[in-house]
C-alpha cells in the first residue's frame, strides 16, 4: 500500500471507539476544507443518535460545520450491510472528488473501511425463505456451528462475534455463505482507493476509562428513553436486538429480561470486547498489507492535526 500522501486520493481515520476519531476527522476537514464519509455500520439509522454516539456537535469546528456523510441514510429496522454501504461510499467519493474536494473516512466498522480502501468485489444476496424457516427452531449454539462449518467449506473467516450474537444475526449469516456456496460471486468493478490511513492509538486502560465514563453519560442523557422511542414507535424488540450493544442490552432491559444493573454490567463488558475486536480487526489490516500510521490519542488536537498534515 502506497503511505506517501502526495497523489493519494483520501484520508483515512480509523480506531476503536471513545478514541476521539471523529472530532479528529472534523478538525482535519475543517483545516483541509475536506468532506467527512462515516464508516459506521450503525451511524446509518435515523433516529438512533445517542447509542451510535453520532456526536453531530463534532462536526462543528470554530463556527464552522463540516459535511458529513452516509449518516441517517435509512430507516430503523431496516437492514443495512456492506454492499450497500460499497455502493453508498463510492457514490459520495466520486461526488466529493468532482467537485475538488478531499474525502476523509472515518470510522470503527473495520470492514466497512478495508473493504472500500481494497475495493471487495461483492453481490447482494437475496433473502431465502425456506433456509430461514427450516433454521427458525434451531438455538444460537446450532446456528453458530453451521456458520462455522459453511465458513470452513467457502474458505471465508468469520468476520466478528457479532455474526452469532443472535439466532437473527446468525441465520442471516448462514443465507448468505449457503448463497456463496452455490453461487459464484459476481464480480464487481469497485476499484481500491489510495489513502493515507492513519489510527487513532489509546492505551487499554484509558479507552476502557473513556468506554465507561461515556456509557455513564449517555445513560444520563436519554439513551434509554431515545431507545423506548423506538419501541414505541412499533420498531419490534428482535429488529433492536438485531443492532447489538446499546440496542441490544438496554432493550432487553425495557422488555423486563434484565434489570437496570445487569443491563449496564454486560453492556459496559460488552463494549470493551467491542473495542478490543476492532483493534484485532486493525492489526489485521496491517498483516494484510496496509500500512495505518498510528498517533498518540493523548496528544492534544492541534497535535494529532499536524502530524497527519506532516504525513500527508
Amino acid at each position: 500500500m502506497n503511505t506517501d500522501g502526495a497523489g493519494q486520493r483520501m484520508i483515512t481515520i480509523l480506531g476503536p471507539t471513545a478514541s476521539g476519531k471523529t472530532a479528529l476527522a472534523a478538525h482535519l476537514a475543517c483545516k483541509l476544507g475536506a468532506e467527512v464519509i462515516s464508516a459506521d455500520s450503525r451511524q446509518v439509522y435515523r433516529g438512533m443518535d445517542i447509542g451510535t454516539g453520532k456526536d453531530i456537535a463534532d462536526y462543528t469546528v470554530k463556527g464552522h460545520t463540516v459535511p458529513y456523510h452516509l449518516i441517517d441514510i435509512c430507516e430503523p429496522g431496516t437492514k443495512y450491510n456492506l454492499f450497500r454501504y460499497q455502493q453508498d461510499f463510492l457514490c459520495c467519493y466520486e461526488q466529493i472528488r468532482k467537485r475538488g474536494i478531499l474525502p476523509i473516512l472515518c470510522g470503527g466498522t473495520g470492514l466497512y473501511v478495508e473493504a472500500v480502501l481494497k475495493g471487495y468485489s461483492l453481490s447482494p444476496v437475496p433473502q431465502n425463505p425456506d433456509l430461514r424457516k427450516s433454521l427458525e427452531s434451531k438455538t444460537l449454539p446450532e446456528l453458530a456451528q453451521m456458520l462455522v462449518e459453511l465458513k470452513e467449506r467457502n474458505q471465508s473467516a468469520m468476520h466478528n462475534k457479532t455474526d452469532v450474537d443472535s439466532c437473527q444475526r446468525a441465520i442471516r449469516a448462514i443465507e448468505i455463505e449457503t448463497y456463496n456456496l452455490h453461487t459464484p460471486t459476481a464480480e464487481r468493478l469497485s476499484p481500491p482507493v489510495d489513502s493515507l490511513v492513519i489510527g487513532v492509538s489509546i492505551d487499554r486502560d484509558e479507552r476502557r476509562r473513556r468506554i465507561t465514563k461515556r456509557l455513564k453519560d449517555r445513560l444520563a442523557n436519554g439513551m434509554v428513553e431515545e431507545i423506548e422511542g423506538l419501541l414505541k414507535r412499533g420498531i419490534p424488540a428482535q429488529e433492536l436486538i438485531y443492532y447489538g450493544l446499546e440496542y441490544k442490552y438496554v432493550t432487553e432491559y425495557l422488555i423486563g429480561h434484565l434489570s437496570y444493573e445487569e443491563m449496564f454490567r454486560q453492556l459496559e463488558i460488552a463494549i470493551h470486547q467491542f473495542a478490543k475486536r476492532q483493534m484485532t480487526w486493525f492489526r489485521g489490516m496491517e498483516r494484510r498489507g496496509f500500512t495505518i500510521h498510528w498517533i498518540d490519542a493523548m496528544l492534544t488536537m492541534e497535535e494529532k492535526v499536524e502530524e497527519i498534515l506532516r504525513l500527508w
